[in-house]
């Protein structure tokens, strides 16, 4: 067999092996049309140029691809190669610092080496999408991935943290899971001094360290649904709930999940909870909508969107 026919089999054993967790001899062999023999010198082949992978022997044994001291080339069939040219497309965007730039790389190194017909789709996609992104806040990378290493191994964190009024204080948590909106990173955690749980902002995050101190993982709320409750009602001084006649749909296309939350009612209509240090800051924002709406609570909400009407009527010129 030539050297070609060879490494074209070498490859497609490779492509097998990340395709699914494990494959006996057998498997193999029948996939690629060769002997169980063949099987096992090919694997000694991706084993000599780093590629680990790892024999079990008996009934239900067989090879599967573990991780190795270095990341070794990877193979994507057509479909792969396209998501994950466009998703670094859009990581190069992104909020967390340094990532734009190695998405870049990574994104031109794959580019290099595209078929043209797949380097073709993939510039396609390109061309015909905008982000249009707000002004989110970078995180360093460290600190995410040492907070993403803590919540995987369960142990506890130590970090200096400023709150809203800008005092700060040493905070030691219980880290569960990091929610990422648009704009921001949040980590929910267990505060320790505190007994209760915490959504903390990564940016306001200094002095970050991993202690040695493992955890056992308590029962703790939905984080997406605690940090969501937590940035869009929580801190706020007034919690309005309006009744809108649009589908909530509609209403959380207008609405980002930090502003407010948006909750099913109906009859085509929805209820949009909202949190504001000022009713006159809730009244424009709901007038906002351009849909019917009525104010279930608080009552003070209702004055301040009579006076909203009525400045909006003097500057119109009604009499």
């Amino acid at each position: 067999m030539s050297v070609e026919a060879t490494t074209e089999r070498v490859l497609r054993l490779l492509e097998l092996l990340q395709r699914r967790p494990s494959w006996t001899a057998t498997e193999l062999a029948a996939e690629l049309g060769v002997t169980d023999r063949s099987v096992r010198r090919d694997v000694e082949r991706l084993r000599a140029i780093g590629y680990p992978v790892l024999a079990t022997s008996g009934v239900g044994g067989g090879y599967q691809l573990g991780a190795g001291t270095r990341l070794p080339p990877l193979l994507f069939n057509d479909e792969e190669a396209i998501a994950t040219a466009v998703s670094l497309r859009l990581a190069a965007g992104g909020t967390v610092a340094g990532a734009g730039e190695a998405a870049l790389r990574a994104l031109a190194k794959l580019d290099q080496v595209m078929p043209p017909r797949l380097r073709a789709e993939v510039h396609a996609v390109q061309q015909a999408t905008d982000l249009l992104l707000g002004p989110g806040i970078e995180i360093d990378a460290e600190l995410l991935m040492t907070l993403a290493r803590a919540c995987r191994d369960a142990v506890r964190v130590r970090f200096r943290y400023a709150a809203r009024g800008g005092a700060e204080a040493e905070r030691t948590v219980e880290p569960v899971r990091m929610v990422a909106t648009q704009r921001r990173w949040y980590l929910m955690a267990w505060d320790t001094d505190r007994a209760d749980w915490r959504t903390f902002r990564l940016d306001r995050m200094r002095e970050l360290v991993a202690t040695t101190w493992r955890f056992r993982p308590r029962e703790h709320p939905d984080p997406v649904t605690y940090v969501h409750h937590s940035v869009a009602e929580a801190p706020y001084r007034h919690l309005a709930r309006v009744r809108v006649h649009a589908p909530a749909e509609r209403i959380r296309e207008l609405v980002p999940p930090q502003v407010g939350r948006v909750e099913e009612d109906g009859d085509g209509c929805c209820v949009l909870v909202v949190g504001g240090v000022d009713l006159d800051w809730i009244a424009v924002h709901v007038a906002r909508l351009e849909f019917p709406a009525e104010v279930l609570e608080p009552p003070e909400l209702r004055a301040a969107m009579g006076r909203l009407a009525t400045r909006l009527a003097a500057m119109a010129g009604d009499d």
